[in-house]
């Protein structure tokens, strides 16, 4: 999994986060947390985006670079978000999990209208972009 460097600022309840490397791909919230969760999600559209088109995105610079570069300023701080893509390709998983837990995720995914995959890919994917 790749990370690319977020520069995060605000205060009170108005955040954002850019990527240093990729003009344009931000996310806001009303708390840190949330601005980072929303910079993540746009930086998997904007990989999507560019996959599609046939667009190279940039490579994740180092954290030092973006550090030397300038580009965080003061009352700035930086933040690593990773970039998770679906490779279009399902592989098969033996994982072991308490029954009752089993049952509970086996309840929620037929309340949700998902196979037990899907929820526990989506719980995986949630899970690994949130702060």
């Amino acid at each position: 999994m790749q990370f690319y460097v977020g520069i995060l600022d605000g205060a009170d309840d108005v955040w954002g986060v850019r990527i240093a490397d990729i003009p344009g791909c931000v996310g806001a919230g009303a708390t840190p947390e949330e601005a980072i969760a929303d910079v993540t999600r746009a930086l998997r559209d904007v990989a999507e985006f560019k996959a599609k088109g046939n667009f190279p995105l940039p490579s994740p610079s180092p954290l030092s670079a973006v550090l030397a570069s300038g580009d965080v300023g003061p009352g700035e701080t930086t933040v690593m978000i990773p970039l998770v893509l679906d490779s279009g390709r399902t592989v098969r998983a033996n994982v072991s999990i308490d029954a009752g837990l089993l049952e509970a995720i086996d309840t929620e995914a037929a309340r949700r209208g998902l196979s037990r995959s899907a929820f526990l890919a989506s719980a995986a994917r949630d899970k690994i972009m949130t702060v």
